[in-house]
């Protein structure tokens, strides 16, 4: 697998991923956007950040396995 295979099989496996909640639940998905409006910026980045950190914890772990 190249490099753009793997990146193409990663952005479909998020897409998936993200088109859950709303296919299993469009009602609690639109509530808990209207709460997400309500977080601070500072709040926002938090989550942000430690997403990445965990996805990138995860990789290495799959990476070294």
């Amino acid at each position: 697998m190249t490099f753009w295979d793997v990146l193409l099989a990663a952005g479909a496996l998020m897409l998936v991923f993200e088109g859950i909640m709303p296919f299993v639940s469009p009602s609690k998905w639109k509530e808990t956007m209207r709460q997400a409006t309500n977080l601070s910026d500072g709040q926002l980045r938090f989550i942000g950040l430690a997403s990445m950190v965990i996805g990138v914890i995860i990789l290495l772990v799959v990476k070294q396995t």
